[in-house]
């Protein structure tokens, strides 16, 4: 008997430390996993704004990625992350085949869980007001060639329009990312844009690829190459940007090709075939559409949200 009490008492003994273990010891894995997603305290002040910019670009791409490949946005798939900001203008289905619908939508929800990581990290604002219809992608092209294209250019058409309309957006967030790194301080913060920046490539090589394979192939009905599309679309980016050479379309002078010696340029990047980069500025000179960051337009028509954007505005 005095056996049995023994067994059971050094049995209840054991449970109890048990017990208390798995109260203490996932309450600690939690608060890490917590804190690793919610670093708002353990990001530098001066980090905030170049963490908080890039969130412009990521509703631009989830809406434009969603709309295209479901039909519908962030409105529906995830309200919360867009803070009550204004539903977009004008974006809808593309139409697209199967390989490349199932790609789109990869990235669409990828650009969801970049909007999340970012509003983990920082505190993040609403989305802002943004025109994708088809007359501002027109414009783009328009301005783009230095005249209007007869019909005007529709990016939700076909699979080779939203392609070339894809063309536009990845390529500039990464050149945001490549930028803000070694501006950034804190090793969450570096972390953080990495990670983005390692998607955002992905997808930017991708589109390349795609578009790559078609490069000599004419955008009907203009009679246009691919290649030719992309070259001037990266002429207009670095025209509006107002610093130099950091764009390259799919197919460039020799000299201009990786170590002088390809035309093909499935990648973009300088001499030493490493990424351009670009200052919120020079983006906000880009996607305004205007070459002045003081002055909204295009894709954003009220302009961007979060403090770098809006200091511009305020000195209109």
């Amino acid at each position: 008997m005095a056996s049995t009490n023994f067994i059971v008492a050094t049995t209840s003994t054991a449970l109890f430390f048990s017990l208390l273990l798995l109260l203490v010891v996932p309450s600690s894995n939690c608060a890490d996993l917590e804190s690793h997603h919610h670093h708002h305290h353990k990001v530098p002040k001066s980090d905030v704004d170049l963490l908080e910019f890039p969130l412009n670009l990521e509703y631009f791409e989830a809406e434009l990625f969603l709309h295209a490949s479901l039909g519908y946005g962030l409105d529906k798939v995830a309200p919360n992350l867009t803070a009550g900001g204004p539903s977009p203008v004008g974006a809808k289905a593309a139409k697209l085949g199967p390989l490349i619908k199932d790609i789109i939508l990869q990235f669409a929800y990828q650009e969801v869980g970049h909007l999340k990581a970012i509003k983990k990290t920082v505190k993040g604002f609403p989305r802002p007001l943004l025109n994708l219809s088809a007359d501002s992608f027109a414009a783009v092209v328009d301005k783009a060639f230095g005249h209007a294209l007869k019909p005007p250019f529709d990016p939700y058409a076909n699979e080779i329009n939203f392609l070339l309309a894809s063309y536009l957006v990845p390529y500039v967030g990464l050149t945001g990312y490549v930028g803000a790194n070694p501006k950034l301080h804190g090793p969450v913060s570096k972390r953080l844009v990495a990670g983005l920046l390692g998607v955002e490539s992905g997808q930017d090589a991708v589109i390349r690829a795609l578009l790559y394979e078609r490069a000599h192939l004419k955008v009907k009905p203009y009679g246009k190459t691919v290649a030719e599309f992309t070259n001037r679309f990266s002429e207009l980016r670095d025209k509006l940007g107002h610093d130099g050479h950091k764009d390259e379309g799919l197919v460039v002078l020799r000299h201009q090709g990786a170590e002088g010696k390809v035309e093909g340029n499935v990648l973009a990047g300088d001499k030493y075939s490493v990424a351009y980069d670009r200052t919120p500025e020079e983006i906000l000179r880009i996607v305004y559409g205007s070459g002045d960051a003081s002055v909204p337009g295009g894709f954003y028509p009220k302009g961007g949200n979060g403090h770098i954007a809006k200091s511009h505005l305020h000195r209109v």
